[in-house]
């Protein structure tokens, strides 16, 4: 594979078409076609951007009980999700393959293979002939995330060796599970993407640190969401009204390996990210650190991850 080492990234800061799979994939569209129009190469969209990071929601769950309204917020929420592979992958896999770029897609992924029932919060990754190259599944949703999204494991940990180097994810917080960054790392990625609901201060210190850590492009990706965003039936309840008109500030930014922005955080609009990628940059900065090569001590430390697919049920057949 021929490798090409300056290109330049798109991250796209967008809010989502709250609960309207339909309308957010138009909008996916819309957004990684003018995107590619610029000539990016890799472009990415932030968490759960079809069909919602559901800021503000509370689904109806207080400790120990459930409601109605809730069960019925879920069900919405369910309808308006995606099957990996589906109908929806297909159609964006398609506007995809017109483009000609990688792309990193945050969606919310219906199960399609035990209950159906649960969610997930997933990381797509499409090649640039439109393929869906396989997905990554969040490992633990933090806080009240539990409540809505099951846990990924460790079968959707995956780093993709493009011609662009090589391109991975974490999403939110798993970028503060210290474990999971070192897995990342021991796949050499290059190309870290870390698609976020994130926009406090601290975050940013966050994606540094792991461009530092990691000798590697750090793409952090957020929507700029405002409570205009999302549907009457949701912004009408008490509980909603009390919160700022800015949902998500935005925050996207891009930094290079020595820890140092290429772009800095852009907040308080919708805006696509350019940036101007030069993968020489990861080899002179490891030329005093190496995470996984001559800074790492095997002797003394070694991490263990379990890539097996966690089953449910295992049948096994009579075999007499």
């Amino acid at each position: 594979m021929e490798k090409i080492t300056q290109f330049k990234v798109a991250v796209i800061q967008a809010g989502a078409e709250v609960m309207d799979k339909e309308k957010g994939i138009e909008k996916t569209i819309r957004l990684l076609e003018e995107a590619a129009e610029n000539n990016a190469k890799i472009i990415v969209f932030p968490e759960a951007f079809i069909p919602a990071y559901p800021r503000g929601m509370s689904f109806g769950t207080v400790v120990g009980s459930r409601s109605a309204e809730g069960r019925k917020d879920f069900l919405n929420y369910w309808k308006n999700s995606i099957k990996v592979p589906g109908p929806e992958t297909k159609e964006i896999g398609k506007a995809v393959k017109k483009a000609g770029s990688y792309v990193v897609l945050g969606v919310i992924e219906k199960d399609d293979e035990y209950s159906q029932g649960t969610l997930y919060c997933t990381a797509l990754f499409f090649g640039p002939n439109g393929e869906l190259l396989g997905k990554h599944r969040k490992l633990k949703p933090t806080g009240s995330e539990r409540l809505i999204w099951g846990e990924g494991d460790g079968s959707t940990l995956p780093v993709f060796d493009t011609p662009y180097g090589k391109i991975g994810s974490l999403i939110c917080w798993e970028n503060y599970m210290p474990l999971a960054r070192a897995a990342m790392y021991a796949k050499g990625v290059q190309i870290y993407i870390a698609p976020t609901a994130d926009a406090r201060d601290t975050w940013f210190a966050t994606v540094r640190h792991i461009a530092a850590e990691g000798r590697c492009f750090v793409l952090s990706c957020n929507q700029y969401s405002t409570k205009d965003m999302y549907p009457e039936e949701i912004t009408s309840r008490d509980e909603f009204e009390k919160l700022l008109h800015e949902l998500t500030r935005g925050g996207s930014c891009v930094v290079d390996p020595l820890g140092e922005y290429v772009v800095e955080p852009v907040f308080g609009e919708e805006k696509i990210i350019y940036a101007d990628i030069d993968l020489e940059k990861i080899t002179e900065s490891q030329f005093d650190f190496d995470v996984v090569g001559h800074y790492s001590r095997p002797d003394i430390f070694q991490l263990v991850v379990n890539e097996k697919k966690q089953e449910n049920v295992i049948w096994k057949k009579d075999s007499r």
